[in-house]
């Protein structure tokens, strides 16, 4: 199981609004057959892994990250296909929440005389599907926040200079981040100041990140962001009374528009719920330090990736977090340290909101 863990990890940011499921098929003390969800969402894990153990697929045990799904869709449902293939035992590490799976695809292979194990390493299952899950049980993708400050918490100067703050090395890592998301996230005002491309670069992976820009008035130029479209899909998100809609029209690939909350800047919740029914099940956001701050004002975030650089730069330095409005320690949003590593002369620190 945990070989089909790291296996599906290769589908995580390409297989939205798909989960990406790892699956193992074991015929004696051998592994016959492989598979993790294909780019686009299909074929699925198992079909994969079937298709490679051929006819060794017959009384093998099967092991997979996920339920086995039992409904009709764009393919024939995978229980079926394991139904099929003659397997003796599967190993499922957690069950399925999509009401068209649920239960439905243990009890479809039991029914079928196939012995089937529930619950094989669950805990490391529902962390690398916690984005499909948080899509289907709270109409949102997951949310990581990257921030990338100097040792007193700022992203800036005073005079406004950020490049560079880390180091090359934990910027290709920012890039290992993009690659595993379905989307990355940034506010009108880091389009605005900083011009980003926020294109996957440098891994040698033939994928991109949806980009999506969230502003209330799309009054930003990005010049970046539109050259590069022919690479990666853009996405706008803005408010009700965005006066250049109309000039932004054939200019991206999407338009969301968003209410506003009652401090007059757009529904994060809104708009997450917005990404979800457009299948994205996880998004990172890279800035600025006010919409970090909306975001877990409004207790979206899931995620903290911090990365520490080893200079000061002073009060008079840009915050790395806008304004959160609290005026006691109770109502810090709270989150558990999952893991810190050094990445060339800076720190990285993973961090998991508190339940």
């Amino acid at each position: 199981m945990a070989l089909a863990l790291s296996l599906g990890q290769r589908g995580q940011g390409c297989v939205w609004p798909n989960p990406a499921v790892g699956c193992v098929i074991v015929q004696g003390a051998r592994i016959v057959g492989r598979g993790w969800t294909q780019p686009g969402g299909r074929p699925h894990a198992e079909t994969m892994a079937l298709a490679q153990a051929g006819d060794l697929a017959k009384r093998a045990t099967v092991f997979v990250t996920l339920e086995p799904c039992a409904h009709h869709g764009a393919t024939p449902p995978c229980a079926e296909a394991l139904i099929a293939a003659g397997i003796a035992r599967c190993v499922v590490a957690i069950s399925d929440p999509d009401p068209r799976v649920s239960g439905k695809g243990i009890a479809k292979l039991q029914a079928a005389g196939i012995e089937v194990s529930a619950g094989c390493q669950a805990q490391e299952a529902l962390l690398a599907h916690r984005g499909f899950f948080s899509r289907l049980q709270n109409g949102r993708p997951r949310v990581t926040l990257k921030l990338a400050t100097s040792l007193d918490g700022r992203i800036a100067t005073a005079s406004g200079e950020s490049q560079w703050i880390t180091g090359a090395e934990a910027r290709r890592d920012v890039h290992g981040l993009r690659a595993c998301h379905d989307a990355v996230l940034v506010g009108g005002g880091t389009a605005r100041a900083d011009n980003p491309s926020l294109t996957l670069r440098g891994l040698g992976l033939d994928r991109q990140p949806i980009r999506i820009v969230a502003s209330r008035h799309l009054d930003f130029d990005a010049p970046a962001l539109q050259a590069s479209r022919d690479v990666a899909p853009l996405w706008l998100c803005h408010g009700p009374q965005a006066r250049a809609r109309g000039a932004w029209q054939n200019q991206c690939d999407a338009l969301v528009q968003v209410p506003l909350a009652a401090d007059g800047q757009l529904d994060l919740s809104v708009l997450m719920q917005a990404l979800g029914e457009k299948g994205l099940t996880s998004v990172l956001c890279e800035g600025g330090g006010q919409l970090a701050a909306s975001l877990l004002r409004a207790g979206l975030v899931d995620d903290v990736i911090l990365y520490t650089a080893g200079l000061a730069l002073g009060a008079d330095g840009l915050a790395g977090l806008g304004d959160l409005a609290l005026s006691h320690l109770h109502m810090a949003p709270r989150f558990e340290l999952i893991s810190a590593r050094k990445i060339g002369s800076d720190i990285r620190q993973d961090w998991r909101r508190l339940s």
